[in-house]
């Protein structure tokens, strides 16, 4: 407990209690909030799989590759397009708009829940429920005019944005901190609400509710999301637990989109590249997090080593380099993100200084 209110005053500094916004209520509503949330979460996941095969109404183009999104409309319109994309844009403009009211006006965390978290809540699941109801009428998505790599990139993203923003708290490499200065890790968390919220509804965006077991495990990660960042300046948002669930949770949709995808053999699947290598990010970093003792460290520790030696017995060790490929993607992004945003806030520094000094 100590421990997540740590978390929740290293968030909220420098930021002054709002003497006008209050808590909507109290400790109890805001776990309601979450494990309702994640209730959701799994019976929508249901629903979009109960009703998904409807769906081969809609006439596909061809498959055109491993890089090709197959499911877009063969025959898209104007029509088809533009609702996509204003549907995406409205869900979008109203969880930015929200963020920016609980940053201006509600500023402090709480046990219970902010009107505004409510408000959030209700914004997601509504257009959760349209994103449903759309499929079915007009199935077209943002795959029709972006890359698969949009997808991917803006999930990387946010990621590799998480790992940056957590430095000072638990480290990159067995809880060892990179020389980031203040302003980056400052600027990293008063932003990221904007970059999660554009990654996770644009990603929500992108797909037409399939039931592929891909599509499932993709729209109940995205859900989770979204609850996540509708209970934003709640002690929830925070709790470690919580928020090393979001992280570790790719590990799985990226191992079962990859089985999907690729079948055969042991050796000739890529499943274990995904898995053991979201896997030893948690290991590396994600683990010292959490307030363990080093006894249960060493023991996770254990059993991740034991999990490659059982599979890569089998898999051939020729091919156990190949875990190491998603950690290196991610800690080589989090360095060059980090250089970025100090590139950006030292150009600004510099500006401002210019017109401190002609002014």
């Amino acid at each position: 407990m100590q421990n997540e209110l740590n978390v929740i005053t290293m968030y909220s500094s420098n930021t002054p209690p709002s003497k006008t916004v209050l808590p909507f209520s109290a400790e109890k509503y805001g776990n309601l909030a979450l494990w309702g949330g994640i209730v959701f979460s799994f019976l929508f996941t249901g629903l979009i799989w109960l009703t998904g095969d409807r769906l081969v109404m809609f006439a596909k183009p061809e498959d055109q590759g491993p890089f090709w999104y197959y499911w877009i409309l063969q025959s898209p319109t104007w029509f088809t397009r533009t609702l996509a994309w204003g549907s995406y844009a409205a869900h979008q403009l109203a969880i930015w708009g929200l963020i920016y009211y609980a940053q201006t006006q509600v500023k402090t965390y709480t046990k219970g829940l902010h009107r505004v978290n409510m408000l959030a809540l209700a914004v997601n699941a509504g257009f959760i429920g349209w994103h449903w109801l759309h499929t079915h009428l007009f199935y077209d998505k943002l795959a029709q005019d972006t890359s698969i790599f949009s997808s991917q990139g803006s999930v990387i993203l946010m990621l590799v944005w998480i790992i940056l923003m957590e430095n000072n708290r638990r480290g990159i490499f067995f809880g060892k901190r990179l020389p980031f200065g203040k302003s980056i890790i400052e600027f990293a968390k008063k932003y990221h609400g904007y970059v999660f919220s554009w990654a996770t509804i644009y990603t929500f965006w992108y797909h037409p509710g399939e039931n592929t077991q891909g599509h499932l495990i993709g729209f109940l990660y995205m859900f989770l999301l979204m609850l996540q960042g509708s209970l934003f300046l709640t002690r929830i948002h925070v709790n470690r637990w919580w928020m090393v669930t979001q992280e570790v949770t790719v590990l799985i949709h990226g191992a079962l989109v990859a089985a999907q995808q690729v079948q055969g053999t042991l050796t000739e699947v890529t499943w274990p590249m995904f898995a053991f290598g979201f896997g030893l990010i948690f290991v590396v970093t994600q683990l010292h997090g959490l307030g363990l003792k080093n006894w249960q460290k060493w023991l996770v520790y254990a059993l991740f080593a034991a999990l490659i030696a059982i599979i890569y017995g089998q898999r051939g060790w020729d091919k156990v380099n190949e875990i190491i490929r998603v950690p290196a993607i991610e800690y080589i992004c989090a360095i060059v993100l980090g250089l970025l945003i100090g590139l950006g806030i030292w150009i600004r520094r510099g500006i401002l200084a210019v017109k401190t000094r002609f002014a």
